[in-house]
Protein backbone atom coordinates (compact mmCIF):
# COMPACT_ATOMS: atom_id res chain seq x y z
CA UNK A 1 0.00 0.00 0.00
CA UNK A 2 1.40 3.35 -1.02
CA UNK A 3 1.44 6.29 1.35
CA UNK A 4 -0.04 9.30 -0.41
CA UNK A 5 2.49 12.10 0.06
CA UNK A 6 2.87 15.45 -1.72
CA UNK A 7 5.98 14.07 -3.43
CA UNK A 8 4.04 11.07 -4.75
CA UNK A 9 1.19 13.28 -5.96
CA UNK A 10 3.69 15.54 -7.73
CA UNK A 11 5.37 12.55 -9.38
CA UNK A 12 2.00 11.20 -10.53
CA UNK A 13 1.10 14.54 -12.09
CA UNK A 14 4.44 14.65 -13.90
CA UNK A 15 3.85 11.17 -15.31
CA UNK A 16 0.24 11.72 -16.28
CA UNK A 17 1.03 15.09 -17.78
CA UNK A 18 3.62 13.29 -19.90
CA UNK A 19 0.91 10.85 -21.03
CA UNK A 20 -1.30 13.81 -21.88
CA UNK A 21 1.45 15.47 -23.92
CA UNK A 22 2.12 12.21 -25.77
CA UNK A 23 -1.54 11.98 -26.72
CA UNK A 24 -1.56 15.63 -27.75
CA UNK A 25 1.51 15.20 -29.95
CA UNK A 26 0.28 11.97 -31.55
CA UNK A 27 -3.20 13.22 -32.44
CA UNK A 28 -3.84 13.08 -36.21
CA UNK A 29 -4.35 16.53 -37.66
CA UNK A 30 -5.78 17.86 -40.92
CA UNK A 31 -7.00 21.33 -40.00
CA UNK A 32 -3.89 23.26 -41.06
CA UNK A 33 -4.44 22.10 -44.64
CA UNK A 34 -7.56 24.26 -44.91
CA UNK A 35 -7.21 26.82 -42.11
CA UNK A 36 -4.98 29.80 -41.40
CA UNK A 37 -3.86 29.67 -37.76
CA UNK A 38 -4.12 33.09 -36.10
CA UNK A 39 -2.85 33.70 -32.55
CA UNK A 40 -5.17 35.65 -30.30
CA UNK A 41 -4.26 37.75 -27.28
CA UNK A 42 -7.71 39.04 -26.33
CA UNK A 43 -11.28 37.80 -25.91
CA UNK A 44 -11.90 38.15 -29.63
CA UNK A 45 -10.26 39.16 -32.91
CA UNK A 46 -11.88 41.47 -35.46
CA UNK A 47 -10.88 40.91 -39.09
CA UNK A 48 -11.56 44.28 -40.67
CA UNK A 49 -9.35 43.49 -43.67
CA UNK A 50 -11.57 40.69 -44.93
CA UNK A 51 -12.98 41.63 -48.30
CA UNK A 52 -9.68 43.19 -49.41
CA UNK A 53 -7.78 40.95 -51.81
CA UNK A 54 -4.38 42.67 -52.19
CA UNK A 55 -3.41 43.57 -55.74
CA UNK A 56 -0.69 45.59 -57.51
CA UNK A 57 -0.92 48.50 -59.97
CA UNK A 58 1.62 50.41 -62.00
CA UNK A 59 3.05 53.23 -59.88
CA UNK A 60 2.67 56.42 -61.85
CA UNK A 61 2.77 59.64 -59.84
CA UNK A 62 1.52 59.47 -56.25
CA UNK A 63 0.33 56.28 -54.65
CA UNK A 64 -3.41 55.69 -55.04
CA UNK A 65 -4.95 54.90 -51.66
CA UNK A 66 -8.23 53.11 -52.23
CA UNK A 67 -10.94 53.54 -49.62
CA UNK A 68 -11.84 49.90 -49.19
CA UNK A 69 -15.18 48.93 -47.74
CA UNK A 70 -14.52 47.92 -44.13
CA UNK A 71 -15.92 44.75 -42.59
CA UNK A 72 -16.35 44.06 -38.90
CA UNK A 73 -16.13 40.27 -38.92
CA UNK A 74 -15.39 39.14 -35.38
CA UNK A 75 -14.39 35.74 -34.03
CA UNK A 76 -14.94 35.35 -30.28
CA UNK A 77 -12.85 32.75 -28.49
CA UNK A 78 -14.75 30.03 -26.68
CA UNK A 79 -13.53 28.19 -23.57
CA UNK A 80 -13.35 24.39 -23.62
CA UNK A 81 -12.52 21.93 -20.85
CA UNK A 82 -12.22 18.25 -20.02
CA UNK A 83 -11.99 16.95 -16.43
CA UNK A 84 -11.38 13.52 -14.89
CA UNK A 85 -11.26 12.34 -11.31
CA UNK A 86 -8.78 9.84 -9.82
CA UNK A 87 -9.88 7.83 -6.78
CA UNK A 88 -7.33 8.28 -3.99
CA UNK A 89 -7.82 4.62 -3.07
CA UNK A 90 -6.32 3.65 -6.43
CA UNK A 91 -3.22 5.65 -5.57
CA UNK A 92 -2.97 4.07 -2.12
CA UNK A 93 -3.41 0.61 -3.66
CA UNK A 94 -0.76 1.22 -6.36
CA UNK A 95 -3.49 0.82 -8.98
CA UNK A 96 -2.40 3.82 -11.00
CA UNK A 97 -1.39 2.20 -14.28
CA UNK A 98 -5.03 2.03 -15.34
CA UNK A 99 -5.08 5.84 -15.67
CA UNK A 100 -2.23 6.32 -18.14
CA UNK A 101 -4.36 5.46 -21.21
CA UNK A 102 -7.05 7.82 -19.93
CA UNK A 103 -4.66 10.78 -19.83
CA UNK A 104 -3.21 9.84 -23.21
CA UNK A 105 -6.72 9.82 -24.65
CA UNK A 106 -7.42 13.17 -23.00
CA UNK A 107 -4.40 14.54 -24.85
CA UNK A 108 -5.58 13.04 -28.12
CA UNK A 109 -9.01 14.62 -27.65
CA UNK A 110 -7.41 18.02 -27.08
CA UNK A 111 -5.21 17.49 -30.13
CA UNK A 112 -8.05 16.77 -32.53
CA UNK A 113 -10.27 19.58 -31.26
CA UNK A 114 -8.95 22.07 -33.88
CA UNK A 115 -10.00 19.57 -36.56
CA UNK A 116 -13.46 19.33 -35.03
CA UNK A 117 -13.84 23.12 -34.98
CA UNK A 118 -12.34 23.81 -38.42
CA UNK A 119 -14.16 21.10 -40.34
CA UNK A 120 -17.27 21.81 -38.30
CA UNK A 121 -17.09 25.40 -39.53
CA UNK A 122 -16.74 24.16 -43.11
CA UNK A 123 -19.71 21.84 -42.73
CA UNK A 124 -21.83 24.55 -41.10
CA UNK A 125 -20.92 27.17 -43.69
CA UNK A 126 -24.41 26.87 -45.19
CA UNK A 127 -25.89 28.51 -42.09
CA UNK A 128 -23.09 30.66 -40.59
CA UNK A 129 -22.31 34.20 -41.72
CA UNK A 130 -18.97 35.38 -43.09
CA UNK A 131 -17.57 38.91 -43.51
CA UNK A 132 -20.10 40.07 -46.14
CA UNK A 133 -23.07 39.22 -43.88
CA UNK A 134 -24.04 36.31 -46.11
CA UNK A 135 -23.70 32.65 -45.21
CA UNK A 136 -20.21 31.43 -46.03
CA UNK A 137 -21.74 29.16 -48.68
CA UNK A 138 -24.41 31.23 -50.36
CA UNK A 139 -25.91 32.06 -53.75
CA UNK A 140 -25.96 35.81 -53.11
CA UNK A 141 -22.50 37.07 -52.18
CA UNK A 142 -22.38 40.75 -53.23
CA UNK A 143 -19.52 41.76 -55.55
CA UNK A 144 -19.37 45.47 -56.35
CA UNK A 145 -18.33 47.21 -59.57
CA UNK A 146 -16.08 49.61 -57.66
CA UNK A 147 -13.10 48.66 -55.51
CA UNK A 148 -14.45 50.69 -52.59
CA UNK A 149 -17.55 48.50 -52.37
CA UNK A 150 -19.90 51.02 -53.93
CA UNK A 151 -22.32 50.70 -56.82
CA UNK A 152 -24.91 48.07 -57.67
CA UNK A 153 -23.68 44.71 -56.42
CA UNK A 154 -23.80 41.56 -58.51
CA UNK A 155 -24.80 38.35 -56.71
CA UNK A 156 -22.21 35.60 -56.96
CA UNK A 157 -22.68 32.03 -55.76
CA UNK A 158 -20.22 29.60 -54.20
CA UNK A 159 -22.63 26.72 -53.89
CA UNK A 160 -23.76 24.11 -56.41
CA UNK A 161 -27.12 22.49 -55.72
CA UNK A 162 -29.12 19.67 -57.24
CA UNK A 163 -32.60 19.40 -55.71
CA UNK A 164 -32.74 15.67 -56.44
CA UNK A 165 -29.50 14.97 -54.55
CA UNK A 166 -29.97 13.48 -51.07
CA UNK A 167 -26.36 12.74 -50.21
CA UNK A 168 -23.70 14.55 -48.19
CA UNK A 169 -22.09 17.81 -49.33
CA UNK A 170 -18.54 18.00 -50.66
CA UNK A 171 -16.19 20.93 -51.05
CA UNK A 172 -13.55 22.31 -53.41
CA UNK A 173 -10.98 24.67 -51.88
CA UNK A 174 -8.07 26.84 -52.92
CA UNK A 175 -5.50 26.16 -50.19
CA UNK A 176 -2.56 27.55 -52.12
CA UNK A 177 -2.49 30.98 -50.50
CA UNK A 178 -1.20 32.42 -47.25
CA UNK A 179 -4.82 32.97 -46.25
CA UNK A 180 -6.86 29.77 -46.36
CA UNK A 181 -10.67 29.51 -46.43
CA UNK A 182 -11.08 28.88 -42.69
CA UNK A 183 -9.53 30.72 -39.76
CA UNK A 184 -8.48 28.83 -36.63
CA UNK A 185 -8.00 31.32 -33.81
CA UNK A 186 -6.19 30.19 -30.67
CA UNK A 187 -6.12 32.21 -27.46
CA UNK A 188 -4.77 29.51 -25.14
CA UNK A 189 -3.22 26.16 -26.02
CA UNK A 190 -4.42 23.04 -24.15
CA UNK A 191 -2.90 22.77 -20.69
CA UNK A 192 -3.39 20.20 -17.94
CA UNK A 193 -3.78 21.33 -14.33
CA UNK A 194 -4.45 19.44 -11.10
CA UNK A 195 -6.48 19.99 -7.96
CA UNK A 196 -4.47 17.56 -5.86
CA UNK A 197 -3.80 19.29 -2.55
CA UNK A 198 -4.66 17.33 0.58
CA UNK A 199 -7.04 20.09 1.68
CA UNK A 200 -8.90 20.28 -1.65
CA UNK A 201 -12.60 19.89 -0.88
CA UNK A 202 -13.23 16.95 -3.24
CA UNK A 203 -10.11 15.20 -2.00
CA UNK A 204 -11.18 15.70 1.61
CA UNK A 205 -14.88 14.88 1.17
CA UNK A 206 -14.83 12.23 -1.57
CA UNK A 207 -11.19 11.08 -1.86
CA UNK A 208 -11.25 12.37 -5.43
CA UNK A 209 -8.23 14.06 -7.03
CA UNK A 210 -9.23 16.05 -10.10
CA UNK A 211 -7.24 16.71 -13.26
CA UNK A 212 -8.45 18.97 -16.01
CA UNK A 213 -7.52 20.40 -19.39
CA UNK A 214 -8.71 23.74 -20.69
CA UNK A 215 -8.20 25.77 -23.82
CA UNK A 216 -9.63 28.85 -25.53
CA UNK A 217 -10.06 28.97 -29.30
CA UNK A 218 -12.56 29.20 -32.14
CA UNK A 219 -12.90 28.70 -35.88
CA UNK A 220 -14.41 31.13 -38.37
CA UNK A 221 -14.30 32.15 -42.01
CA UNK A 222 -11.85 33.97 -44.25
CA UNK A 223 -12.58 34.62 -47.94
CA UNK A 224 -15.64 32.80 -49.29
CA UNK A 225 -14.04 32.99 -52.76
CA UNK A 226 -11.54 30.32 -51.68
CA UNK A 227 -14.23 27.68 -51.09
CA UNK A 228 -17.11 26.16 -53.01
CA UNK A 229 -19.67 23.71 -51.66
CA UNK A 230 -21.71 21.20 -53.60
CA UNK A 231 -24.95 19.49 -52.66
CA UNK A 232 -24.93 17.49 -55.86
CA UNK A 233 -23.56 14.15 -57.10
CA UNK A 234 -19.77 13.89 -57.00
CA UNK A 235 -19.09 13.58 -60.73
CA UNK A 236 -16.34 14.86 -62.98
CA UNK A 237 -18.77 17.22 -64.70
CA UNK A 238 -19.89 18.73 -61.41
CA UNK A 239 -16.32 19.12 -60.17
CA UNK A 240 -15.38 20.85 -63.43
CA UNK A 241 -18.39 23.16 -63.04
CA UNK A 242 -17.20 24.13 -59.57
CA UNK A 243 -13.61 24.66 -60.73
CA UNK A 244 -14.79 26.80 -63.65
CA UNK A 245 -16.98 28.95 -61.38
CA UNK A 246 -14.13 29.50 -58.90
CA UNK A 247 -11.71 30.43 -61.67
CA UNK A 248 -14.06 33.24 -62.69
CA UNK A 249 -14.31 34.91 -59.27
CA UNK A 250 -13.46 38.61 -59.25
CA UNK A 251 -12.77 41.13 -56.52
CA UNK A 252 -14.72 44.35 -56.05
CA UNK A 253 -13.78 46.52 -59.00
CA UNK A 254 -13.62 43.60 -61.44
CA UNK A 255 -10.03 42.38 -60.93
CA UNK A 256 -9.70 38.61 -61.50
CA UNK A 257 -8.74 36.81 -58.30
CA UNK A 258 -6.90 33.96 -60.05
CA UNK A 259 -8.43 31.37 -57.76
CA UNK A 260 -6.76 27.99 -58.33
CA UNK A 261 -8.71 25.14 -56.73
CA UNK A 262 -6.32 22.69 -55.12
CA UNK A 263 -8.28 20.32 -52.86
CA UNK A 264 -11.42 18.21 -52.84
CA UNK A 265 -12.74 17.73 -49.30
CA UNK A 266 -15.19 14.92 -48.59
CA UNK A 267 -16.58 13.11 -45.52
CA UNK A 268 -15.45 9.51 -44.87
CA UNK A 269 -18.65 8.13 -46.40
CA UNK A 270 -17.58 9.52 -49.79
CA UNK A 271 -13.95 8.37 -49.69
CA UNK A 272 -14.37 5.54 -52.20
CA UNK A 273 -16.08 7.57 -54.93
CA UNK A 274 -13.73 10.54 -54.39
CA UNK A 275 -10.67 8.28 -54.61
CA UNK A 276 -11.98 6.69 -57.79
CA UNK A 277 -12.72 10.09 -59.29
CA UNK A 278 -9.24 11.49 -58.62
CA UNK A 279 -6.96 8.48 -58.84
CA UNK A 280 -8.24 6.07 -61.48
CA UNK A 281 -6.25 6.00 -64.69
CA UNK A 282 -9.31 5.32 -66.85
CA UNK A 283 -12.99 6.18 -66.70
CA UNK A 284 -16.14 5.64 -68.73
CA UNK A 285 -17.43 8.42 -70.99
CA UNK A 286 -21.04 9.29 -71.80
CA UNK A 287 -21.09 6.79 -74.67
CA UNK A 288 -19.88 3.92 -72.50
CA UNK A 289 -16.34 3.96 -73.88
CA UNK A 290 -13.15 3.80 -71.84
CA UNK A 291 -11.12 7.01 -71.80
CA UNK A 292 -8.30 8.56 -69.78
CA UNK A 293 -9.45 10.05 -66.49
CA UNK A 294 -8.99 13.81 -66.92
CA UNK A 295 -9.55 14.34 -63.18
CA UNK A 296 -6.58 12.21 -62.16
CA UNK A 297 -4.24 14.38 -60.12
CA UNK A 298 -6.27 17.54 -60.76
CA UNK A 299 -7.13 18.01 -57.07
CA UNK A 300 -5.64 16.69 -53.85
CA UNK A 301 -8.07 14.66 -51.76
CA UNK A 302 -8.79 15.37 -48.10
CA UNK A 303 -11.04 12.80 -46.42
CA UNK A 304 -12.01 14.78 -43.33
CA UNK A 305 -12.66 12.74 -40.20
CA UNK A 306 -14.91 15.43 -38.73
CA UNK A 307 -17.23 16.22 -41.63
Amino acid sequence: MAIVTPALIKALFTGWNGDFQNGLDQAPSQYEQIATVVPSTTKSNTYGWLGQFPGMREWIGDRVIKDMQSHGYQIINRPFESTVGVDRDDIEDDNIGIYSPLFTEMGRAAGVQPDELVFGALSNGFANLCYDKQNFFDADHPVYPNVDGKGDAKSVSNILTDDSYKGLPWFVLDNSRAIKPIIFQQRKAPEMVAMDKVDDEQNFMRKLIRYGVDTRCEAGYAFWQLAYAAKAPLTADNVWSVISAMRQFKADGGRPLAIRPTHLVVPPAMEKEATQLLERELTVDAKGGTVSNEMKGRLELIVADYL
